[in-house]
């Protein structure tokens, strides 16, 4: 249940920035609490631990099992909001958004501790 350190590090600085930067340009001019930066900080590390998880212990090594992995877990989520939006529990602006996001902040995860394994 090891994961690489470095990884788990890189992996959620990554995803931080990534996210904070697809965010401030889908979501121009919204305003958030400071708590909501500090929880997104605390997920950002809880998902690259996550992630790392399940890459190092699949039983693949190398770059091309973390990517399938770490997109594998954004179709996941993606067919989540797929159920939320057809409830009407999301819009499908926010849907496309979210899936967009966690796709490629996923596969981007994945991808790193594919590197690092």
């Amino acid at each position: 249940m090891i994961i690489s350190l470095p990884a788990f590090i890189l992996g959620a600085v990554l995803y931080g920035a990534y996210g904070g930067v697809y965010y401030s340009l889908v979501l121009k001019g919204k305003k958030n609490p400071p708590i909501h930066y500090v929880l997104s900080v605390i997920i950002a590390f809880a998902c690259s631990y996550i992630v790392g998880l399940l890459v190092h212990n699949s039983g693949f090594d190398g770059l091309l099992p973390g990517i399938v992995i770490g997109f594998s877990i954004g179709v996941i989520i993606a067919l989540v909001y797929l159920k939320n939006m057809l409830f009407g529990l999301i819009t499908r602006r926010n849907f496309t958004i979210a899936v967009f996001d966690h796709v490629v902040a996923l596969t981007l995860l994945g991808t790193i501790h594919g590197l690092f394994h």
